[in-house]
């Protein structure tokens, strides 16, 4: 399987349906609180499993994830198997479903940093619920069509964005920052062990009551999200703005802040590259997967689920890794790791015999890897903005890194009907391998640690 490095939500990396154990990392807690105009935060001593509010927003975290995994399968299990869809077909859904972060993605940043973001993430939560529940109501009434899957896939995207801006925006208003990197790495962990799950459960749910309900075990995860949402608390307070900036402007100071960074812009590099590649082959997948390799949606499932275990490990290691490298050149290993391993997807096309086990081992190392350089790069940049533009800033990076993505599932679509699916996963192995010389060739070999404030 090919993954994109980073969201979430995790960011940045994950599928195109959807995309952060390390604790104790060094946090700059009252620069970035002095920074903000805010009070320093009284520091918190103990884990975070002694944090009951914390553990509400994860457990809806959790079960939502568990969701997202199910769709994934169960989505284009419906396209491709129920629905006939071709190559193009697949494109246009893929495109879909990530238009949103190219059309709406950096205004979304600008509005998000002036509403509460946990307010946020429940309206979009209940207008995933909503969308996702028309597929097997429509199914139910025989009246199913691509188009339909079409305009859900990118309602759904709307509220992606919304959500996962302001997810990837709420942590530091739910733990000290002296908790971040821990937060950060529980939530990533649980999508992980979601990742291993809810494959094997969406190919069992499938197999069981067919594609379509599947799709309503999701709709019932994200209406426990909702709920989990509801009943958290946090410390968010709306910046009072004396002179209210346009949008634009907003917008254009996020931007500033993250291509004004060396190591940001590095890495959004890297990861918009990787994103546009990753997406031909992604977008392809279930084709790939399911007609050219001829293996069983349980297969795919199995494949994906042990993917998931590669991603556990890697959350579970990057406290170690980090340790033992630093924070730069974890994230510089874990950009080789995952670019080079692409190009074992287009290979398994060549020796069908052993195809299942290949795919086995690039999701899992994939995985891993992709897990070390998303946690690292997250946490470093929420360390380094202060909070008022926390919104924009993960806006303003998913803009690009995600806004590629549309693009890029189009011209899977086009490539895969005018070469074949196998000539489009070469196309993007080789565009993966290209994505990690950005940060091959920057700072991060002669570095060790990143910087702990803005500067720099």
């Amino acid at each position: 399987m090919t993954f994109h490095p980073s969201d979430a939500p995790s960011e940045d990396a994950g599928s195109v349906a959807n995309q952060t154990p390390y604790s104790d990392m060094p946090i700059m807690g009252e620069a970035l609180a002095h920074e903000d105009g805010q009070a320093p935060e009284p520091a918190r001593t103990g884990s975070l499993w002694r944090d009951g509010n914390f553990l509400t927003m994860w457990s809806g975290q959790a079960l939502a994830q568990l969701g997202s995994q199910i769709a994934e399968l169960a989505i284009p299990t419906l396209a491709v198997i129920l629905l006939n869809a071709s190559e193009l077909d697949v494109g246009f859904l893929n495109a879909s479903a990530v238009a949103a972060f190219l059309l709406v993605g950096l205004p979304a940043g600008a509005w998000v940093d002036r509403m509460r973001k946990r307010h946020v993430m429940i309206v979009a939560d209940a207008v995933r619920a909503l969308a996702l529940a028309v597929l097997p109501m429509l199914w139910f009434l025989g009246t199913l069509e691509m188009w339909h899957m079409f305009v859900v896939a990118a309602v759904v995207g709307i509220a992606n964005v919304f959500f996962d801006v302001s997810y990837q925006s709420l942590v530091p208003s739910l733990v000290p920052a002296t908790h971040i990197a821990e937060a950060n790495g529980k939530l990533e962990s649980t999508a992980q062990v979601a990742g291993i799950a809810g494959p094997a459960v969406g190919g069992w749910l499938v197999g069981l009551i067919t594609a379509p309900f599947a799709i309503l075990a999701t709709v019932g995860t994200y209406v426990v999200s909702l709920v989990a949402l509801i009943f958290t608390k946090d410390t968010e307070h709306l910046e009072l703005r004396t002179e209210k900036g346009s949008l634009v402007s907003d917008i254009g100071e996020g931007l500033r802040w993250v291509f004004g960074n060396r190591y940001l812009k590095r890495i959004v590099a890297t990861t918009a590259v990787s994103n546009f590649f990753s997406t031909l082959s992604f977008t392809l997948l279930p084709i790939f997967i399911l007609r050219e390799l001829g293996l069983s949606v349980a297969n795919m499932g199995l494949i994906f689920s042990l993917a998931g275990v590669g991603g556990l490990l890697g959350a579970m290691s990057v406290k170690f890794i980090v340790a033992r490298v630093g924070e730069a050149r974890a994230i510089l290993l874990g950009a080789i790791g995952f670019s080079v391993t692409a190009v074992l997807l287009p290979v398994a096309a060549m020796v069908p015999s052993v195809a299942f086990v290949l795919l086995v081992v690039q999701g899992f190392i994939s995985s891993f890897t992709v897990l070390v350089y998303n946690i690292t790069q997250v946490t470093f940049r929420q360390r380094i903005t202060p909070r008022r533009l926390l919104g924009r800033m993960n806006a303003s990076i998913r803009f690009v890194v995600w806004g590629v993505m549309p693009l890029s599932a189009l011209l899977a679509g086009y490539l895969g009907t005018e070469f074949g699916v196998v000539a489009t996963m070469w196309v993007g192995a080789f565009g993966q391998v290209v994505s990690s010389l950005f940060v091959v060739f920057g700072p991060f070999w002669a570095t060790r640690e990143l910087p702990a404030t803005a500067e720099a």
